[in-house]
């Protein structure tokens, strides 16, 4: 037993005193000897992930306040452009969040940027997403009134936002393709205080 036990103590105590000539070697030659390696943050190694953000647009426009614009942001997370989701915001000028939303990048596609819908390739496709991306906050997309005094309420809309949105001349309505490829209006009601959907 014993002689199997010794060389292999051995072997061990020649690997860590290896280990330590390679560390004192590096450390003497490394141009910042004095720094504690730290690894790069996870978002930074180079790993793409569902969480990975492909791509960000901005803009800022009058919504929840008169006195000050809003954040409205678009990111594109995922492995992949064409299998990605794309997150919608709406951030007051406080920095609360009014408005999140996650739908599949997919719904950004505008049918009129491919030349044949049926007959797309996956690159038509991711072009078409970014082009969507370009063009998600469009100043033609911003409407005040939000909703027009002669609209009559759509039927799967909620009354009550309805109405307090409809009561204010000054609020600004967003439009935008929603989940199902359907255009969504959104506003701001002062009175409750929210962001509400009053069309779809």
């Amino acid at each position: 037993m014993k002689k199997l036990v010794l060389p292999a103590v051995g072997a061990l105590f020649l690997l860590q005193l290896a280990s330590c000539i390679n560390t004192e070697r590096e450390v003497g030659t490394s141009k910042n000897a004095d720094r504690v390696f730290t690894p790069s943050p996870e978002a930074n190694r180079g790993r793409v992930s569902e969480r990975t953000v492909l791509r960000t647009v901005n803009a800022a426009h009058t919504f929840s306040s008169t006195k000050a614009k809003d954040n409205f942001v678009l990111q594109l997370r995922g492995p992949k452009i064409a299998t990605s989701q794309a997150y919608f915001m709406i951030i007051s000028p406080t920095g609360d969040t009014l408005r999140k939303e996650v739908m599949p990048a997919t719904a950004l596609i505008n049918e009129r940027d491919l030349d044949d819908p049926q007959a797309a390739t996956l690159r038509d496709k991711e072009i078409a997403i970014l082009q969507g991306m370009n063009s998600f906050f469009r100043d033609d997309r911003f409407v005040q009134p939000a909703v027009p005094r002669a609209a009559p309420q759509p039927q799967n809309v909620d009354a009550q936002s309805w109405t307090s949105v409809k009561e204010d001349a000054r609020a600004v309505g967003f439009d935008y393709p929603s989940a199902d490829g359907r255009e969504r209006r959104v506003a701001y009601s002062k009175k409750l205080g929210r962001a509400v959907v009053i069309a779809e």
